[in-house]
């Protein structure tokens, strides 16, 4: 079975994605790259059956290019698939044009235009912000005096929340409208900012039917994160996902999926709790999550989520895992400016907390900054007890400092 894996880099989660695909006993595995086969570790490259580079692997023609070429060498591709967000709708026309099972380009679209998608969400009955697409600015002026400030803009195929900025005053929309310079052909999107608590929903699909989900809790939200250098970010995966009070977010997602057009994968809806119990729906990707949410998954369940999404993709399969931890993940930023001279608080969590902690990456002495809420390491500590994980995350976070110089 020759199955093709897209990726722009070999990071450590797309060579974990690519190890995962390997060791499939019945896949022959190539991949398309923007890196050269060289820059992936030999023991990995070397079981390769192909590599292809291109410059672009979000340019659609450049990947029909690679695939057929592959296709050509080495026989017909039964599966070709990425976890890269922007790639996402290319892929699924390249699968099209040359008959490979895959989503549908139409539903990769949904996914990928965040205009669009809402459209697409609040049609079919999904609470969602309300938004408009800005082709010039009387459009974003007109938006604001309809929902108020303030309002978030970001590109309409934007990826997450690096790609999203708040606009709380009349000067600030003047100063992004300059910024942006928004046209027909390069729109920007506005959206109603939405106020509570900000979750993630991870759903697995198969043949268009939810069969498993998982859920985590932002604190505070990434956007804020970005917004005030000094705040630590926390996400905590609590044990009862199964909750009578998720009731209501399970529902909304299982209905947005049908109406983008899920087939057979993983998804990540971020949503939000508002003040008075009701839920919106932020965004939703059609692939696993990041922010080391998928290794958070495979600690809640003893499990190992890349692979079983890699066998999503490839065989169409998910064995329902158990539910046994709660998890959470401590983002561990640096505070001040330059680059990183001293971890603080480490031989404290340790004694207090190092027997949960199950993963973990420090910040190294001269790194630089990320300028991402994902900041410059983390700390993962999983128990059975939900409120346990959450004491051990805010302990981590008050007592752990990152010093910048």
């Amino acid at each position: 079975m020759l199955v093709i894996f897209v990726c722009p880099f070999f990071s450590p989660a797309a060579t974990q994605m690519i190890e995962a695909a390997l060791n499939l006993t019945h896949v022959r595995l190539a991949v398309v790259a923007q890196q050269p086969l060289a820059e992936l570790a030999p023991a990995v490259g070397s079981r390769l059956v192909a590599h292809w580079q291109v410059a672009d692997v979000t340019n659609a023609d450049q990947l029909a290019g690679a695939v057929s070429a592959i296709a050509a060498a080495h026989g017909a591709v039964a599966r070709c698939f990425a976890a890269y967000e922007q790639c996402q709708l290319p892929l699924a026309q390249v699968r099209e044009r040359l008959g490979i099972p895959g989503l549908p380009a139409a539903a990769a679209h949904n996914f990928r235009d965040k205009a669009r998608m809402k459209d697409v969400l609040r049609a079919a009955g999904v609470p969602v912000a309300r938004h408009q697409l800005v082709h010039e600015a009387a459009d974003a002026r007109r938006f604001v005096h309809e929902v108020g400030f303030p309002i978030v803009v970001k590109p309409p195929a934007g990826a997450g929340a690096k790609a999203t900025e708040r606009v709380r005053t009349v000067a600030e929309l003047e100063q992004v409208l300059q910024r942006y310079a928004p046209s027909a052909h390069d729109p920007m999107l506005a959206e109603e900012f939405l106020r509570g608590t900000e979750h993630s929903l991870e759903t697995v699909s198969i043949n268009g039917h939810a069969v498993w989900h998982s859920l985590t809790r932002y604190a505070p939200t990434p956007l804020e994160v970005l917004e005030t250098p000094w705040i630590q970010w926390t996400v905590l995966l609590p044990r009862e996902v199964d909750d009578p009070a998720y009731a209501d977010i399970r529902a909304v997602g299982d209905r947005a999926l049908r109406a983008l057009g899920m087939t057979t994968g993983v998804s990540h809806c971020e949503w939000f709790r508002r003040p008075d119990g009701s839920v919106a729906v932020s965004e939703i990707a059609a692939r696993p999550p990041g922010a080391n949410m998928t290794t958070m998954i495979s600690r809640a369940n003893d499990m190992d989520f890349v692979g079983a999404w890699v066998r999503l993709m490839v065989d169409g399969t998910f064995t329902l895992p158990e539910r046994r931890y709660a998890v959470g993940t401590a983002y561990l930023r640096g505070q001040g400016q330059g680059t990183v001279a001293a971890v603080e608080g480490l031989d404290q969590v340790q004694r207090e907390w190092g027997h949960l902690i199950c993963d973990y990456r420090l910040p190294h002495l001269g790194q630089s900054p990320t300028g991402s809420y994902e900041g410059e390491g983390f700390m993962i500590v999983r128990h059975p007890d939900t409120g346990v994980v959450q004491a051990a995350l805010a302990r981590i976070i008050s007592t752990i400092r990152v010093v910048l110089r």
